[in-house]
């Protein structure tokens, strides 16, 4: 028997075998891209599911189909429990997907939103941030084996043994500040973004810190 549900999948940093790029932008400037696997195929995951890699393989097409016809893919810090995107959650966007052999691999692309930069002064600062794909299909109760497989956005996630834990400890660290809801408004303004940026740079790399005084 099979039941249609919602599915996530992690993987660490170095399952997905992930790469932090800096790329020259076409104004000059530099963007950073988190590139690597972002769901396998053909393997029985963590979570005991099963994705043939021709579903992989349709479900990457759908997403490449998307964003060549002018659609945004849109991705968060962290996930909700649901399909919905959360516009104030948003980091990143999916540039492109690809096959490479059973896995899907991705290339995600960093905004300046207030999350992005979050995610942004972590990759440069050596977290080693992982990501989870977000989708739907049929789940085979009797062998896992998942059917009618669609990805709505790639994710990027702390390690799998602590969800959570990294960016939603900064974000609610920055909300909790005084005035940290205007911080993150500033944001929506180029003339004062600035000011914010500094702020969320100075509270990740305060909790970075802390996490490997803690780790001695």
């Amino acid at each position: 028997m099979a039941r249609y549900t919602y599915l996530q999948e992690h993987l660490s940093f170095f399952q997905a075998k992930a790469e932090v790029l800096l790329e020259e932008a076409a104004d000059g400037g530099k963007n950073l891209y988190l590139k690597g696997i972002c769901i396998e195929g053909g393997v029985r995951n963590a979570n005991e599911r099963v994705y043939p890699v021709s579903e992989i393989a349709k479900a990457v097409e759908t997403i490449n189909e998307q964003i060549t016809t002018g659609h945004s893919v849109l991705g968060e810090v962290d996930h909700p429990d649901d399909l919905k995107i959360n516009l104030d959650r948003v980091s990143h966007m999916i540039e492109k997907m690809w096959m490479d052999g059973p896995a899907g691999y991705g290339k995600l692309k960093i905004l300046p939103t207030p999350m992005g930069e979050l995610v942004k002064t972590m990759l440069t600062n050596g977290v080693k941030l992982g990501v989870s794909s977000r989708g739907s299909g049929n789940v085979n109760d009797a062998n896992g084996h998942v059917s009618d497989f669609e990805i709505v956005t790639v994710d990027v996630v702390a390690q799998p043994s602590a969800p959570h834990a990294y960016p939603t400890a900064v974000y609610e660290g920055l909300l909790n500040h005084r005035g940290g809801q205007q911080l993150l408004d500033m944001f929506k303004d180029p003339a004062k973004g600035n000011k914010a940026q500094r702020f969320v740079k100075s509270e990740v790399l305060r909790l970075i810190q802390g996490l490997k005084i803690e780790g001695k």
